[in-house]
């Protein structure tokens, strides 16, 4: 429809939305965006070509937060995360388990999140670095960092996607706040590592 992440949020929230309902719709615009490669499905994939995603809600008036980190398989991460608040008695849901939940909780299951803009690029990737080659962690960091800097100075990678994580904030008119933080992590992570944006008040909020 053409809306931006804010514009939707604000959209639903005049409209009488509920809060998190509102910011979680504006999100949903980027993390279902193949163009964006921070975030959902396109988002720039691990180590190893696998797209983890990690995502967190915090929902003022009910006063609850869930979250899923390293989640394979399902482009709208904070619709899961809504879902374990909703829906559980837990906080965070990870890795194999998180998507199993997702499962059960009706999201469809996908085997690759992958674009073929995230697929080029990591073969891009891949091919700036040598996968047999494993020098002490400081040195591997920083030829991981600079090979992804390179490709960004080169224009293959939109500067203000190398990072990868959004945050939206809501605020009603009865004073009900929510939040919301969508990411695919760090570009070309070690498989399973997840960063604070999954971890309540630890990331954006």
């Amino acid at each position: 429809d053409g809306h931006t992440c804010v514009v939707k949020a604000f959209d639903l929230l005049t409209g009488g939305s509920d809060v998190l309902d509102a910011v979680v719709a504006g999100v949903n615009i980027v993390e279902l965006d193949p163009e964006d490669s921070s975030v959902g499905y396109g988002g720039l994939p691990n180590a190893e070509g696998v797209v983890q995603l990690d995502a967190w809600v915090m929902h003022g008036p009910r006063k609850g937060g869930g979250a899923v980190g390293c989640l394979e398989g399902v482009r709208t991460p904070s619709r899961v995360a809504v879902k374990v608040m909703r829906e559980t008695d837990h906080v965070l849901l990870v890795g194999k388990d998180a998507q199993h939940f997702a499962r059960n909780m009706g999201f469809r299951i996908e085997d690759d999140l992958n674009t073929p803009k995230s697929r080029r690029l990591w073969l891009n990737w891949k091919h700036r670095t040598d996968p047999e080659h494993y020098p002490n962690p400081k040195d591997r960091a920083e030829a991981w960092h600079r090979a992804g800097l390179e490709m960004v100075a080169e224009g293959l990678i939109d500067p203000n996607h190398f990072y990868g994580t959004i945050n939206c904030l809501g605020l009603n008119t009865k004073g009900d706040t929510a939040g919301v933080t969508t990411t695919s992590g760090l570009a070309w992570k070690i498989p399973g590592r997840v960063g604070d944006s999954p971890i309540l008040g630890a990331g954006l909020y």
